[in-house]
């Protein structure tokens, strides 16, 4: 793709290093106009969820878009779906091979059942309404964290290039990623929740079988049935359905 691709009325800010863009994005957020992807071809204290460390050598995809979506923050959560549907076509495109793409609820995407991207929302405002976002994305395009920097359990990190031998510069995906979340954050603001659940369900990852999710408080151990128009998990346990808004998921 070609910078007339680009998205219009989104801006973008490219790199050289940072900490970690999402940091870079709350340092930025003031002097933001409107909506922004912020890249860094290097990040020298990156972090996932929960404050967990997510390994950056250099070569890979980092960015964070902030957004002003407006709303509250159950349907400001619904741009962990965009994102993953927006990395999913992206993907897709490069690979030509949507076959051995999968998205992995909530905020995963998998490439032969190991994880090849990672998505992680911050947002910000007051009196139940969310005033910015922030989506923060990682994506292994040439390498993959060691497993021993990994949480016991977790899915193992797989990298575009090893994988598949298709080789894209983090500025060029990131057009694609652009162009994708653009689509997708349109289909929403048009048609609804209930649309990008769907386009979601197609291409989830383990529906109708076993998964354990841990939430913190408890471990739960069922069947995932589907999500709902929340998009909270659905599983099926032996003491009944339970709806799951937070866990980690574990196959």
């Amino acid at each position: 793709m070609s910078a007339e691709d680009w998205p219009a009325g989104v801006a973008r800010i490219v790199l050289p290093e940072t900490d970690s863009t999402m940091a870079e994005a709350a340092r930025r957020l003031p002097g933001l106009a409107g909506p922004t992807w912020i890249m860094a071809h290097r990040q020298t204290a990156a972090r996932g969820r929960r404050g967990r460390p997510w390994a950056d050598p250099g070569g890979n995809l980092a960015a964070t878009l902030v957004m002003f979506p407006g709303g509250d923050p159950a349907a400001a959560a619904q741009r962990s779906f965009v994102a993953a549907l927006a990395l999913d076509a992206a993907l897709t495109a490069v690979t030509g091979q949507p076959g051995r793409l999968a998205l992995k609820w909530p905020n995963d995407v998998l490439l032969d059942g190991g994880k090849v991207a990672g998505i992680l929302l911050e947002a910000g405002g007051q009196g139940g309404q969310v005033a910015h976002l922030a989506v923060g994305i990682g994506v292994n395009l040439c390498t993959a964290p060691p497993v021993e920097a990994l949480e016991a359990g977790a899915l193992p990190p797989v990298a575009l290039a090893p994988a598949t031998g298709v080789r894209v510069a983090p500025e060029t995906f990131l057009t694609l990623l652009a162009a994708a979340f653009d689509r997708f954050e349109r289909c929403l603001q048009r048609e609804g929740f209930a649309a990008i659940r769907s386009a979601w369900l197609a291409r989830a990852a383990r529906i109708g079988q076993s998964v354990t999710a841990r939430t913190g408080r408890e471990t739960l151990h069922g069947r995932f049935a589907t999500i709902d128009e929340a998009g909270a998990l659905v599983i099926d346990t032996e003491a009944g359905r339970r709806h799951v808004t937070a866990a980690d998921i574990f196959f």
